[in-house]
């Protein structure tokens, strides 16, 4: 099954939880939108894409760690990779557009209108099409990969998108929603899911089962897609992101306010152990053939290495320009950061 999922909206707010938003040069808070697909591997080229919001491109580093920036439009904020294709989708909000980028050449190769200012990004690589959300807007622009024509349809907004090809089904998760939005990619149908509780933020699927996290409550939603039925998982205060370790048959939950990551065992559906990061951690990433996971924290400028077999912090790496999002390379087990100073990303020097 090829799923893929992205969003992360960030807005001038006060709870760090709700995303960092772009900070001016005197540490003051200014508008902006951050995701954490604002930073991607692809498998197939072996490269890593970027967004570069200050200068409308997208960071483009090659398996030799050469980089080069390519031009997308205003805001880039996210990315998608067809790994069928190698066509690249770089969500721009400031433009209200998506780039599509030949990932084997380079070279902007279109750039499609969206119904209003995009942010979260997914693709169904099986049928070749791109679904998009918009801020502040309840259409959701689809795209053929094929054409590059898009559509609009009426779902609700978004801030994160998954996709079941399998199922032909469109998750659609919303922060002020206590259910997913379903999209039948087929009969266009809509339909929703609840999800158990009020302030949904992280998503992601292991075998028949989304996660789906409950920021007010500490706990993660199991439902299984099939009937729909959910199971309700403690972990710490405030879970926000979510990472899978499908070899280990293991989903991570990112506690912004208990400065922890907890393990969640996705066969007996139960918390196993937590992993105490310290801060305010807001993303993971997941390194399954090394045994390891990438947890960053914009506040403190920082990412944890944990070992997930001694289930412990190796090191703590102090990373500039406040780390939101990470891409894990899984053939060199490089591993990327984005972040929201000048620089759009920085390698890490990992253990």
């Amino acid at each position: 099954m090829k799923l893929s999922l992205c969003g992360w909206r960030a807005f001038t707010v006060s709870a760090m939880l709700i995303g960092p938003s772009l900070w001016a040069q005197d540490g003051s808070p200014s508008a902006g939108l951050i995701n954490r697909s604002g930073i991607l591997y692809s498998s197939r080229s072996g490269k890593v894409y970027a967004v570069d919001s200050v200068h409308g491109a997208v960071a483009i580093v090659g398996t030799n760690g050469a980089a080069k920036s390519l031009k997308t439009g205003a805001g880039p904020v996210s990315i998608a990779v067809n790994e069928q294709t190698g066509r690249v989708y770089v969500a721009n909000s400031g433009d209200h557009s998506v780039a599509v980028v030949d990932g084997e050449t380079d070279r902007l190769l279109a750039t499609v209108p969206t119904a209003a200012r995009p942010y979260a990004i997914a693709l169904d690589e099986v049928r070749d099409r791109v679904f998009v959300s918009n801020t502040f807007s309840n259409m959701l622009t689809v795209m053929d990969g094929k054409t590059n024509v898009a559509t609009n349809v009426k779902t609700g907004s978004a801030d994160a998108i998954m996709v079941d090809a399998q199922r032909s089904k469109v998750y659609l998760l919303g922060y002020e929603s206590d259910s997913l939005t379903v999209l039948d990619e087929e009969t266009q149908a809509v339909s929703r899911v609840p999800a158990g509780a009020l302030h949904l933020w992280g998503i992601a699927e292991l075998g028949n089962t989304l996660y789906v996290t409950h920021v007010q409550d500490a706990t993660v939603a199991a439902i299984d897609t099939e009937t729909h039925m959910a199971q309700t998982i403690a972990t710490g205060a405030m879970p926000g992101a979510l990472a899978v370790d499908a070899e280990r048959g293991e989903v991570y939950a990112v506690n912004y306010a208990d400065a922890s990551v907890s393990v969640i065992d996705a066969r007996r559906g139960v918390t196993v152990d937590t992993v105490n990061v310290g801060g305010h951690p807001q993303a993971i990433a997941i390194d399954a053939a090394k045994h390891r996971a990438y947890v960053a924290d914009p506040q403190a400028g920082s990412v944890s290495v944990i070992d997930t077999e001694q289930r412990r912090v190796l090191k703590k790496l102090q990373v500039a320009g406040r780390p939101y999002a990470l891409a894990v390379a899984t053939k060199t087990h490089r591993v990327f950061v984005a972040t929201m100073g000048s620089t759009p990303y920085v390698e890490l020097s990992a253990p």
